[in-house]
This record gives structure tokens, C-alpha cells and sequence, in this order.
């Protein structure tokens, strides 16, 4: 949690309890020869030395390989802030994916932190392609070019964000893109059998989210798609939707949910 006073970041032993495949110390058993094993506990230490410090940690559920399953570690900097001139204060933030069985390299993605909300976007891979490094050979100062590559790139960000909020919405423009945006958490099938009460969607669950700004009505449908704050119809019977929690799920919808904003921006 965050707010303009204090930052609290999390602690090692915090991190522990939460995403402990963080620290596996070894590989699994079944990688390659080829295959270098890094912590990721020790990236995590390097981008504290960046500036970069850890505000949340998860790790999927496993049955098999547990330690060695992948895991997310999301980074804020205090020092690198977007200011809005309407009070929208947004932290960057660095989310980097990883796992000990040689399934995946270190996986950097972009994302954002809304103060006003608490909460949390990933940044379309159409802005900011994700940044990978391999294991082997991996080094401190490739971590250091890599990073601040992506905070160069901010500006673009910034820029989009402005953008939309300049864009104003007719109604039927913001319906459609609340129909667009249910793609992204269900898929075709699931669509022809259900029933979405749209205006509701739309409906802000706070004043600062209000108005017709293509910005607000993104935050709007973004929030409650990922917390699963609306409902819809099977048949007669009326469901509430379930808070999505895989992460991988979380940044999935994240970044297609902001690749159809830029869509109604351009």
C-alpha cells in the first residue's frame, strides 16, 4: 500500500510468506546442463540497488515442482512519479516474471499504480514490448540498460494517457467498448450465453472515475473486469463474477484491456 506520506515496501520476510519460490536457492531437477540457475531473490536485490523496491510478490499454485513454480515480483520507484494535472497521480511499475525450472527467462513488463484507486495496469505490449534476459550470462549492468530503457520509454506513456483523456465518449462509443472489453475475460462461447447489463459496467464506483473520458471509462471497466465487481445473467439466474487472482490471467486481460483503449485513442 502507498500513499503520498510514507512508502511501505515489503520485506524479505514478507516476501517469503507470500512467494517463496522467490528464494529457491537451486534449479529443478530436470533442467538442462546448459541451463544457469539465478535466483531471483538476486535480481530482486539489484534492483533495490537501482531504486526499484518490491510493493507485491505472488507465485501460482503448483502440485508438482513446488519452489521452482513461476512467480511475479512487482518493483516501485518513490522517485519516478506521473504527476496528472487533474490529481491522477500514477507510479510506474516494473513487473518481472519468473520461474526455477527452466521454463522461463527473466520476463520485465511495464505497468502502472493509480493512487486514487489503488490500482494496478499493465501496460499494452503495443508501448513497451516485454524486456527479457536469460539466465546464463546474466549481469548487473545488462539489468541496469534493460531498466532504464524501459523508464526512458515513460514519455510514451504519459503521452497515451493524455490522450485519452482528451477523447470524450457518446455513449453508444463507451457501450462499445464495454462489449469489446468483456472479450477479454470471456471467451467467444461463454459470450453468446450470458447477459451484461452495460450501463452498469460502465457506472464508476468512485467520483474521482467520473465523466466520459475514454481515460475514466478504461479505469472503470478495468477495475471491475479485474476485481469482479459486476454481475451477469446465465439464463434467469444471476451470477456474481468471480476477482481474478492467477496473474498471469491479471496481465493477459491488463494489456489487451489497454491495447483496445489505444485502439479507441487512435
Amino acid at each position: 500500500m502507498l500513499n503520498l506520506q510514507t512508502t511501505t515496501f515489503k520485506t524479505d520476510a514478507e516476501i517469503k510468506q507470500i512467494a517463496p519460490s522467490v528464494f529457491t536457492k537451486t534449479a529443478a531437477h530436470n533442467v538442462s546442463e546448459k541451463y544457469t540457475h539465478i535466483p531471483t531473490s538476486k535480481v530482486m536485490d539489484d534492483m533495490r540497488k537501482l531504486g526499484w523496491d518490491v510493493v507485491d510478490a505472488k507465485q501460482v499454485k503448483a502440485r508438482k515442482g513446488i519452489g521452482f513454480q513461476k512467480h511475479l515480483i512487482v518493483f516501485r520507484n518513490p522517485n519516478v512519479v506521473i504527476n496528472g494535472n487533474d490529481g491522477d497521480t500514477v507510479f510506474p511499475q516494473i513487473l518481472l516474471t519468473n520461474s526455477h525450472d527452466g521454463k522461463n527467462a527473466f520476463t520485465f513488463t511495464a505497468g502502472l499504480f493509480r493512487l486514487v484507486c489503488e490500482n494496478g495496469l499493465v501496460i499494452s505490449t503495443q508501448q513497451f514490448e516485454d524486456v527479457k534476459l536469460r539466465h546464463m550470462g546474466y549481469t548487473f549492468e545488462e539489468l541496469q540498460t534493460k531498466i532504464h530503457e524501459m523508464v526512458e520509454r515513460l514519455p510514451l506513456t504519459v503521452e497515451s494517457m493524455n490522450k485519452m483523456k482528451q477523447i470524450k465518449l457518446e455513449e453508444k462509443q463507451a457501450i462499445k467498448f464495454a462489449k469489446k472489453a468483456i472479450e477479454t475475460r470471456f471467451n467467444e462461447e461463454e459470450i453468446k450465453n450470458i447477459k451484461i447489463d452495460f450501463n452498469e459496467l460502465l457506472a464508476p464506483t468512485r467520483p474521482e472515475d467520473k465523466g466520459n473520458d475514454l481515460w475514466s471509462v478504461f479505469n472503470v471497466i478495468q477495475e471491475k473486469l479485474i476485481s469482479g465487481d459486476f454481475d451477469y445473467k446465465v439464463g434467469v439466474k444471476t451470477r456474481k463474477a468471480r476477482r481474478i487472482k492467477n496473474f498471469n490471467q491479471d496481465q493477459k486481460i491488463n494489456k489487451e484491456l489497454f491495447e483496445l483503449a489505444l485502439e479507441f485513442a487512435n
